[in-house]
């Protein structure tokens, strides 16, 4: 299987590390500035030996060695800085998709294409438009981070291990996603019984506010562990058809009466891409906020095609 990374920052790197680490044995990591990624692809390779993988990994300046790959990977685009929403990005990141889409339209046209890049719900919109790939075969990484994110602060808050948390996170990535706390559980049981809405409520705060935080923590660049954590389970799945249910932002044609946008939501993930949009029982004021979130994204849209 290959797997193709276009842009080798943060992300990039640390998402080509990961999928080394798991097994996955031929990775491209492209950019723009060439020596970045043949710098990292060669410490990379340095590692084989002391980790006993056999990994391949190739970093290159030409888009081109993306041809034939089985999934492709865009990180490329500007960061977040301090103050900045996803939404400031939009212009400059659409310019920089629009190329690369370009390209995997031409060489990978049997690929799916997972959009990392920010604002991710819009970006994996203008992705699906350009490229006219199934709507199955283009998906975001966004809803899937935002829920990890959601169970960590829970784990912190009733000293319990993350692992016995269930999060569910729907919406837009950034400040309009919804962590649903009836849906969200704790050993099959729901949050609800473990702490009082106050606490929750602040607990989503948080969750929404986290990737602001982080950003404004780290000064010159955005969150990148847990984002290529996310990226790494998301290729995991689909490789190993495991038809996981996993958050991530899929182009929604009815479903939750949501129709030519892309948005978080719960999808059943396997070889082919989105075999599934679930839809949850939301209740009306889940419904207001699910729609609210849909309609920020909606407004922004004119800009991509244009």
């Amino acid at each position: 299987m290959k797997i193709s990374i276009i842009g080798a920052g943060n992300i990039g790197g640390l998402t080509a590390m990961r999928l080394a680490e798991s097994g996955f044995v031929e990775i491209v990591l492209v950019d723009l500035v060439k020596d970045l990624s043949q710098g990292k692809a060669f410490d990379l390779e340095d590692a084989r030996e002391i980790l006993k993988y056999n990994y391949n990994i190739q970093g290159t300046g030409d888009i081109k060695k993306i041809e034939n790959s089985d999934i492709v990977i865009v990180t490329a685009g500007l960061t977040r800085k301090p103050g900045m929403s996803r939404e400031d990005l939009l212009t400059k990141n659409a310019q920089i998709l629009k190329e690369i889409c370009v390209n995997i339209k031409e060489l990978a046209r049997d690929s799916v294409v997972i959009i990392v890049t920010n604002p991710v719900d819009l970006m994996t919109y203008l992705a699906l438009k350009i490229t006219g790939f199934k709507n199955s075969k283009i998906i975001g990484m966004g809803a899937s981070l935002d829920a990890s994110r959601f169970a960590n602060l829970i784990s912190q808050e009733l000293n319990i291990p993350v692992t016995e948390v269930e999060a569910i996170v729907i919406g837009a990535h950034g400040e309009g996603m919804l962590p649903l706390s009836r849906f969200t559980n704790i050993k099959g049981v729901p949050l609800t019984k473990f702490m009082d809405n106050a606490t929750i409520d602040a607990l989503i705060k948080k969750t929404v506010t986290r990737g602001a935080e982080i950003v404004s923590l780290l000064g010159s660049t955005s969150a990148y562990f847990a984002p290529s954590a996310a990226i790494t389970e998301i290729v995991k799945v689909i490789l190993k058809d495991e038809k996981r249910i996993l958050g991530v932002s899929a182009y929604l044609n009815g479903e939750y009466g949501i129709k030519d946008i892309c948005i978080g939501a719960p999808c059943r993930i396997g070889r082919e891409g989105i075999e599934k949009i679930i839809e949850l029982e939301l209740d009306n004021k889940e419904k207001e906020i699910f729609l609210k979130s849909a309609e920020s994204i909606r407004r922004l849209t004119p800009q991509l095609i244009n």
